[in-house]
């Protein structure tokens, strides 16, 4: 047995129940999806059965209705020849053929009915169709990427990420070693850059003595 038993079963279902309740949810959901479509065909194929017996029933009462009429025309004819015998007996047999087309009529009211019934089940069951088919790309998506959360959780948890944050740190470490013995090599020389330099601070330094200098003199005649 499916996972539903009957066409209504299908239609009044809760997919979000279904699949809250499922331990696979993904499982559930495709075997959802074949169970609808399965029963799909099967509607199908009794819409199209049921249309034909409508138009066989059609067919039918058209003829009864034409051979009614044809009794009618005989009945005339034997009245106008004055066969009374005759016409009573065409008469009966219009009688016959109005009785079966209006039982055939009955007929195909029910029919009618059934087909309307199948067509609203059908759009029923394709809009069901349709949900369930979005929800299982949704629960593919949700599961891949819960998948691949967990597998970094997992990651983080097994120390790997420790142990490599742990070697960089350690290889930056051994570069700032390197770059402190580069740099007590350079130490104590000057180059050309500083030289330059030493003479633009010199020069500077004279210019502000002398102006100090000058100051004070000024200060010193002043009190004079």
């Amino acid at each position: 047995m499916g996972i539903f038993s009957r066409f209504t079963d299908i239609v009044n279902s809760n997919i979000n129940a279904l699949l809250d309740k499922a331990e696979d949810p993904e499982k559930m959901v495709r075997l959802i999806i074949q169970e609808m479509e399965d029963t799909l065909v099967e509607v199908r194929s009794a819409s199209a059965k049921t249309i034909a017996s409508k138009k066989d029933v059609s067919a039918q009462i058209s003829k009864y209705k034409a051979e009614a009429q044809d009794w009618e025309s005989k009945a005339e004819l034997a009245l106008s020849k004055e066969r009374e015998d005759l016409a009573r007996a065409a008469l009966q047999e219009k009688s016959k053929c109005e009785e079966a087309a209006e039982a055939l009529t009955k007929e195909y009211a029910v029919i009618e009915e059934q087909i309307s019934k199948l067509q609203d089940e059908t759009a029923q069951l394709q809009d069901k169709l349709a949900d369930a088919k979005a929800r299982q790309k949704t629960i593919i998506m949700r599961q891949k990427t819960a998948s691949s959360r967990l597998e970094v959780k997992k990651s983080l948890d097994s120390g790997k990420v420790d142990s490599a944050m742990g070697r960089f740190e350690q290889y930056e470490r051994k570069i700032d070693d390197l770059e402190s013995q580069v740099e007590a090599y350079d130490l104590g020389k000057k180059t050309l850059n500083d030289e330059f330099a030493e003479l633009e601070s010199g020069g500077k330094v004279d210019d502000e003595l002398a102006a100090l200098k000058k100051k004070m003199q000024a200060k010193s005649k002043a009190k004079k």
